[in-house]
């Protein structure tokens, strides 16, 4: 049995008759959206080379996100603004996208194998730590989340240059820390991610300590 097969053969011999695979990509970045990837494979599809996305390259992802999709019984890619992120905090906003995920997807599963997130009584799953390492569905879903986000990351670097996303996706690197500094808050920052709150916070001082005292 290939390894990566093990959970979605364990629903199935449980009974299960359609499964689906949920992870997300962008957790970390204080810049842009989190995004969601569902899929349901055929019962027994199996790819040596679907895995954790963090673990391909660019190009391989990329090739792998055409192959998913065409490959797939079902797939679904949610989109969570930054406003919700902010609004739910990044954990409860993954959740509410994997849920909505669940809930858009063309064919109803009745089991879910998710990438370490408790779904509630929404469906019968299992959270699985490090799922996209140990699940082909969860494997799947994270290269379409990956490519999907970069792909918006990198349009996202036309309309603002200077801060560098093409490159680093918004993660807190170095390059994007400076860029934040010199040139500020963009209305796609996560403004309830400690980096940016720092930058406002500034940003709000200097403008009390240049209004003309009265």
């Amino acid at each position: 049995m290939c390894e990566r097969l093990r959970y979605e053969n364990e629903a199935y011999q449980h009974g299960k008759t359609c499964v689906v695979g949920l992870d997300e990509a962008g957790r970390g970045p204080m810049a842009g959206p989190l995004v969601v990837g569902a899929v349901i494979f055929k019962k027994g599809y199996y790819r040596e080379d679907i895995n954790d996305s963090k673990k391909l390259s660019e190009k391989k992802r990329e090739e792998l996100f055409d192959i998913i999709i065409q490959d797939a019984l079902a797939y679904q890619i949610e989109i969570i603004d930054v406003e919700t992120v902010d609004k739910l905090n990044v954990y409860q906003a993954s959740k509410k996208g994997m849920i909505d995920a669940i809930k858009h997807i063309s064919i109803q599963p009745d089991f879910a194998l998710s990438d370490a997130m408790p779904l509630g009584s929404v469906i019968e799953h299992e959270s699985i730590i490090k799922g996209d390492s140990a699940s082909i569905s969860i494997a799947a879903a994270s290269i379409l989340a990956k490519v999907t986000r970069d792909r918006i990351m990198k349009e996202y670097d036309y309309q603002y240059p200077e801060y560098g996303f093409a490159k680093h996706k918004g993660y807190p690197t170095k390059q994007h820390k400076e860029a934040l500094k010199i040139h500020g808050v963009t209305p796609i920052h996560r403004k309830s991610f400690q980096p940016v709150k720092d930058i406002l916070n500034e940003q709000l001082s200097f403008h009390l300590f240049d209004e003309p005292l009265k």
